[in-house]
């Protein structure tokens, strides 16, 4: 029986060693992602909405918090497009799934949902559908009680960009990568284009909605045009490469 047993422990010891290096592997992982990735990027997060929200001179609390967490939510959107393009130009092979990259845009995310969240009760409170639909006073002078005017256009193309964010969020994981298959995963992360194009445009309706000062215009329109760059000099890296 003792050996019989040995043999037994050796065998499932042999069956199950995989699965324990794998889940050792992941721990590693997780654990150098959370020290490298997540604590820089939050804490670099929490300064740049810290330092927009006590600079800004609005008088409430929702107004600075809903502008704070903007500017940082986009900048982090930009930064997961310039990683691809800047590993190129370095001669490195992008993965199917960055790590970095990926960190970077849950917080983009985070920041995202919680300025479109808080954002909801900014300029009409405890009426956030008058964002996309003219009150009954208002209606009376439009054709449609969709908003059509800019305002209604910014809160349009935030909203599409924020649903965009949360489903890439949902999906930002290895278990989704394993369930829907490279291709379909690959495909549905590149909707981070879509998510950046729109909140760009959300931006610059908004800026020009409020005149905002100089200073955040360029920094929106800095964001978007060096993203612009940056995926063009890539998409001329990645055509070269196949010849």
């Amino acid at each position: 029986m003792t050996g019989r047993r040995c043999r037994n422990v050796k065998f499932l010891t042999l069956l199950f060693m995989p699965t324990m290096q794998k889940i050792r592997l992941s721990r590693k992982r997780l654990s150098r992602r959370l020290w490298l990735h997540h604590l820089p990027i939050f804490a670099a997060s929490a300064a740049a909405v810290f330092l927009f929200y006590v600079t800004r001179p609005y008088k409430d609390v929702l107004t600075k918090l809903s502008f704070s967490t903007a500017y940082p939510a986009l900048v982090l959107i930009a930064i997961t497009l310039l990683i691809g393009p800047w590993n190129l130009m370095r001669g490195k092979r992008m993965p199917i799934s960055n790590d970095l990259r990926r960190d970077i845009g849950i917080w983009a995310a985070i920041l995202g949902i919680a300025h479109t969240a808080v954002g909801q009760n900014v300029h009409l409170r405890g009426r956030p559908w008058l964002y996309y639909f003219y009150s009954h006073k208002e209606a009376t002078a439009h054709i449609l009680m969709l908003r059509h005017d800019l305002f209604g256009f910014a809160n349009y193309t935030g909203l599409i960009s924020v649903l965009v964010l949360l489903v890439l969020l949902a999906t930002s994981n290895d278990y989704s990568l394993r369930a829907l298959g490279t291709p379909r995963w690959k495909q549905l992360q590149r909707w981070n284009y879509v998510a950046f194009a729109l909140a760009g445009v959300h931006a610059l309706a908004y800026q020009t909605n409020e005149k905002q000062k100089m200073p955040f215009v360029a920094i929106v329109v800095a964001s978007i045009v060096v993203t612009l760059i940056m995926q063009a000099i890539g998409f001329q890296r990645r055509r070269f490469a196949k010849f």
